[in-house]
């Protein structure tokens, strides 16, 4: 009896880090891809999680005031779009650090979110449908953990495809000649400024999608607590891609299980060092800044402009 106890036990950890890994993951996934294409045009956006809170709030008004969810993931979208836009002018400003911009925007679009999102916190908005990808398992804990967000499957295409635009088209080449010389760049007449802006709206529109699966799908509510600072660790998860929008896929499946592994023990009744585990991702995140800081390694598939001015 005890065997198969801990035996279940064991599985339900297993299932739960499962479906942390998909659902947890798909946040870190948008938000890091949006940051892949930013820092790929040589910006660094470290307000990310203002739009990813933004799009957040904007999703579930959208969806409580017109009872459609996907009204509410155009919103979100759009909402991290003009975030993206004021951030994008703030940086073409002469002498204005990326990072010190960043940061006031984290702050701003935080800020902005909690004050418009008063009215939402406690309204039911309807969810975005779950894609039942564990229709083959009589198993209820599988058919759960694997109830995938649409947004999920959307941001496993966008990686693909932001590769193969990265690698493939004159576009991307243009955004990779921007980041890495923009000197060179300018010189071929390719516009600095407008390539910048348009990856840096473009990548805040991402963490805005982001956003909407918190709030419409998982966890499927709207707090001010909702985004535990996913923006700001998916700056280390791009780090940890080497800036390559399919290992950011894998690292954000990484990230989202790490994110898991309290909940799931606590599940299944084990609570002991409970808020320890809870730390993971955050654990996680100094382990690769502190890998990829190191003087032994180099940051290959960095932008060579990456945080420049010029």
């Amino acid at each position: 009896m005890n065997t198969d106890a801990s035996s279940i036990g064991a599985w339900g950890v297993l299932i739960g880090i499962l479906a942390g890994a998909l659902r947890g993951g798909t946040p870190f996934l948008l938000v890091s891809l949006g940051e892949c294409l930013t820092e790929k045009s040589g910006k660094i956006n470290l307000g990310l999680e203002g739009a990813l809170l933004l799009g957040a709030m904007s999703a579930y008004g959208a969806s409580y005031a017109t009872g459609n969810p996907w009204v509410g993931v155009a919103a979100a979208a759009l909402a991290g779009a003009l975030h993206g836009a004021l951030h994008a002018f703030l940086v073409s400003r002469p002498k204005v650090n990326d990072i010190a911009a960043g940061i006031a925007m984290l702050i701003f679009g935080s800020g902005l979110a909690f004050y418009l999102g008063k009215p939402f916190i406690q309204p039911s908005a309807p969810q975005l449908p779950g894609l039942p990808l564990g229709f083959w398992s009589s198993l209820p804990q599988l058919n759960a953990a694997l109830l995938l967000s649409p947004l999920f499957l959307i941001g496993i295409a966008i990686a693909f495809l932001m590769r193969h635009v990265f690698c493939a088209t004159r576009w991307g080449l243009q955004i990779r000649a921007v980041g890495d010389a923009p000197a060179a760049a300018r010189a071929l007449g390719i516009s600095i400024h407008g390539t910048r802006t348009l990856c840096i709206i473009v990548g805040a529109a991402l963490a805005g999608l982001g956003g909407a699966h918190l709030s419409l799908f998982y966890p499927g509510a709207w707090t001010e607590a909702i985004s535990s600072g996913q923006g700001l660790m998916a700056v280390a998860l791009v780090i940890f891609a080497r800036w390559n929008p399919v290992h950011c896929l894998y690292a954000s499946l990484l990230f989202g299980g790490a994110q898991a592994v309290g909940p799931s023990l606590q599940a299944v009744g084990i609570s002991t060092g409970y808020y320890l585990w809870n730390a993971s991702p955050y654990v996680l995140t100094l382990v690769v800044m502190i890998l990829t800081c190191s003087p032994r390694r180099t940051l290959s598939g960095a932008p060579g402009a990456l945080g420049s001015s010029s």
